[in-house]
């Protein structure tokens, strides 16, 4: 793959996947709007490795918490902090799992691969996402994540699988919308995103990794790489400016662009 086109991913890919604007979506219009070869599942995996590390670092403290926490959550032993924060995350997972597996049998991920899938996703999501914004409450905090709760957001969380939805918008608005704070709302989806990166990357790479070369591997690394950095300066950024700013920006952001691509598909 051309450089140019393998930094383009993988900046495009980090700077979406935690943004509330639908990371798929864009990398599937990439080849659709400019004629650029499809990046293929191997980069898909890669750049998706490089977020993964991004998220872990930035939420480290939670990330080694749920890990401590593990074993107990694996025995049953649901007592301390960490194992609560690991139930709380393989819950959440559940819904994305279930309803993605019943996507790839059916075929139905391939269909919803389109300019106008994307352009109502983008619309019709950014527009829920500034309705949330407006009548969350703030009564609740990160701290407050319930087993029932988690279970909610994760069935929102499966809507991501519609491209053009953003995965860690439509969490957002289905935390906004049960009155969790902005940057607790924000730090709920990016947690989330941990083991639902793990189980699409470990889906993709089982079908990549048998043909892959060194060619590849190489471009991986790379791509890996530079989404990596991508992602851990766009996740620092929104997490403080959530601080301050609302969710208007980017539902602003994904009207417009969801308007233009409702234009490119219907005419």
């Amino acid at each position: 793959m051309p450089l140019f086109q393998l930094i383009l991913v993988a900046v495009i890919q980090g700077i979406t996947e935690f943004l509330p604007v639908s990371s798929s979506g864009h990398l599937i219009l990439l080849p659709s709007l400019t004629g650029m070869e499809d990046q293929g599942q191997a980069i898909d995996v890669a750049v998706h490795v490089g977020t993964l590390f991004a998220v872990i670092i930035y939420f480290w403290n939670d990330v080694k918490l749920a890990l401590l926490g593990l074993p107990r959550m694996c025995i049953g032993k649901i007592d301390t902090e960490g194992a609560k924060l690991a139930l709380l995350l393989v819950v959440a997972s559940v819904p994305v799992v279930a309803f993605g597996l019943i996507l790839k049998i059916t075929g139905l991920d391939e269909s919803l691969r389109s300019i106008a899938v994307i352009g109502w996703a983008m619309l019709v999501f950014g527009l829920f996402l500034y309705w949330s914004d407006q009548v969350g409450g703030t009564s609740k905090a990160d701290k407050d994540w319930s087993i029932p709760d988690a279970l909610v957001i994760g069935v929102w969380q499966a809507i991501a699988l519609i491209p053009g939805t953003s995965r860690s918008g439509i969490t957002i608005t289905g935390a906004r919308f049960m009155g969790y704070a902005r940057h607790d709302a924000a730090k709920i989806a990016m947690l989330m995103s941990i083991p639902t990166i793990i189980a699409s990357g470990v889906f993709l790479a089982g079908e990549t990794m048998v043909n892959a070369d060194m060619a590849l591997l190489r471009d991986g690394a790379i791509a890996a790489a530079i989404a990596f950095v991508a992602a851990l300066l766009a996740l620092v950024l929104m997490m403080r400016l959530l601080r301050s700013v609302s969710f208007t920006p980017y539902v602003i952001y994904r009207v417009l662009l969801g308007l233009v691509l409702l234009f490119i598909a219907y005419t």
